[in-house]
């Protein structure tokens, strides 16, 4: 049991239990919701008792938080806590991003206590709008940048590297998804996919892939030095299956060796997938099945990343190729 729960009032740790068990959330999003609504709980507490709060803001406790305290929330001490993080001298300035988040995990705090549970009658988030988020387009690699950067694979673990980055390239994985791969996920010319909220999807797998996964399950295993975890896809130099972070350090590398921008990271790569593929012919709908997306509007932002696409577009109006006349001479 994580750590949270000794420091989680039962109010909390209800909801946190039903977002684990009923919704099958991820143990890092439940983490991210208990250190969200922790840091609200706190600023409720100071903000409505300040004389009482005697410890730093990062030790107030909140095991004394119940459905009395809860129910007395007010909209503006919810965007009061928003105006605290955006520049507190306690509190940091937290990006809007941040913000967004703590907001969606009150809001879902709140929706659970009075649609779930029914312990609440009036929900103080209906009218709460989310901060305003600076839209940015992905970044991804180009074509001929990802030729680059798996020509650039190299080191003692180049085959299974290798079969890492053509499966991120070529299927739009996720870094958690491609680390919980398991052997016997890969059937014939398909893979398994276990995605967000404990969501299975099948990848068929085209000739790359296939012929790296080849090369890498020819190599993985040794008669004298069987993995420790024995169904994991990808195993460490210890023979135990790669955590995120290895991946990650994995991607890093190769990025590092192709002289491309450090920035890129397994989901860049994701990212880029997911641009080839659409910039290739692959209708949108398809797409969200490849990337596993439940909302098309998730998909949808690739649409405004193919510049191939934009200038197909611009190419296209009957304009395009008007000059302007000489002027007649005198």
């Amino acid at each position: 049991m994580a750590d949270y729960w000794l420091e989680s009032p039962p109010i909390l740790q209800e909801f946190l239990n039903y977002h684990e068990s009923i919704l099958s959330h991820s143990s890092k999003t439940v983490d991210e919701y208990f250190l969200d609504l922790r840091a609200f709980f706190r600023y409720l507490k100071l903000r409505r008792n300040p004389a009482s709060v005697s410890a730093d803001f990062q030790d107030i406790s909140i095991l004394d938080v119940d459905l009395e305290f809860v129910s007395k929330t007010q909209l503006s001490e919810i965007y009061g806590f928003l105006t605290y993080l955006s520049g507190g001298a306690q509190s940091g300035k937290a990006e809007a991003s941040t913000r967004a988040r703590k907001c969606a995990a009150i809001r879902s705090f709140y929706n659970y206590l009075c649609v779930h549970a029914r312990q609440l009658e009036t929900d103080p988030t209906q009218a709460l709008n989310n901060p305003k988020l600076r839209k940015t387009l992905p970044r991804y690699l180009s074509l001929s940048e990802s030729l680059r950067l798996l020509e650039s694979v190299s080191g003692p673990n180049e085959i299974r590297d290798y079969c890492i980055l053509t499966l991120f390239l070529n299927c739009g994985l996720r870094v958690g998804e491609l680390v919980g791969l398991n052997v016997q996920d890969i059937r014939d010319d398909t893979v398994r996919v276990l995605g967000k909220g404990n969501k299975e999807r099948q990848l068929y797998l085209n000739e790359a892939c296939l012929g790296g996964l080849e090369a890498y399950l020819a190599v993985r295993l040794t008669p004298k030095d069987e993995p420790r975890h024995k169904d994991a896809l990808f195993v460490s130099r210890n023979r135990t299956r790669l955590t995120t972070r290895s991946v990650e350090n994995i991607v890093q590398k190769a990025v590092t060796q192709a002289g491309l921008d450090r920035k890129y990271s397994p989901h860049k790569l994701r990212h880029t997938a997911a641009t080839l593929m659409l910039n290739n012919g692959v209708d949108i709908r398809t797409l969200q099945d490849v990337l596993g997306h439940e909302n098309l509007g998730t998909t949808q932002i690739y649409t405004h990343v193919s510049d191939a696409n934009l200038k197909l577009a611009v190419d296209a109006n009957p304009l395009s190729k008007v000059k302007k006349q000489d002027e007649p001479s005198e």
